[in-house]
């Protein structure tokens, strides 16, 4: 995941417009809002970017943890969120520190990709030990093993198409094609589960867990499960 920090953590190119982005961050908070059950819940973002709209988030919880490994990521977050009092930010090893059994949701959107298998059971792991007895965790937009990035592609033009910003996805496109993340891509790789893998994968770190009939975020094609604690 290391490398996939780095990249994140600068001057990258993975959004085709600041429209794109916006969007981008404005879907997810809207999806994840979905999953709150209750004004006072307690909500984990795992590894959740820049997070651009978490104060929806937040108006919908008690309180929101934003939990990003990347350091100038996550000055940003501490920077942008310091005045709101419901949102606080930590790096993936304050996790391991905080109090078991104090979150009522985690969500993982758009992470497992960039981690091994052994990095991702390490954090279903911190995480199962955060939640409270029928909490949930939230893991969005898996990769599918079926499913190349012609299919990625085509859910970004899709998106684009309805939001009015397709020149600049095809731009970005080509952008993309040229930068350090279709290199990074090759190189490292991502990340691919079919649903039976991660049923199972959830499984093996003591979760029930079930395909969501919808995927967090713009593309159809790549998938969430809820998992919940197998008592």
């Amino acid at each position: 995941m290391e490398d996939w920090i780095d990249y994140y953590d600068s001057t990258h190119t993975i959004y085709a417009s600041k429209l794109h982005r916006d969007l981008h961050f404005q879907i997810i908070a809207r999806d994840i809002i979905g999953y709150i059950s209750s004004p006072d819940a307690v909500v984990l973002d795992y590894a959740c970017g820049e997070a651009l709209s978490a104060a929806k988030v937040a108006d919908a919880c008690g309180k929101l943890y934003l939990a990003e490994p990347a350091p100038g990521v996550r000055g940003r977050l501490i920077a942008r969120f310091a005045p709101n009092t419901k949102i606080r930010v930590r790096s993936l090893d304050d996790l391991r520190n905080m109090d078991e059994k104090s979150i009522d949701l985690a969500v993982m959107n758009s992470v497992a990709q960039y981690m091994t298998p052994d990095e991702l059971d390490a954090a279903f792991l911190v995480i199962k030990r955060l939640l409270k007895p029928g909490g949930r965790l939230v893991v969005g937009d898996i990769l599918r093993p079926e499913v190349g990035m012609a299919r990625d592609v085509a859910a970004l033009l899709r998106f684009a198409l309805k939001h009015r910003f397709l020149k600049d996805a095809l731009i970005g496109l080509v952008s993309t094609a040229l930068s350090d993340y279709r290199q990074l891509r090759a190189k490292v790789g991502l990340q691919r589960y079919s649903e039976a893998e991660m049923v199972a994968k959830l499984a093996a770190a003591g979760f029930t867990a079930s395909r969501a009939h919808f995927n967090i975020g713009h593309n159809p094609w790549r998938m969430t499960f809820v998992a919940r604690h197998a008592f």
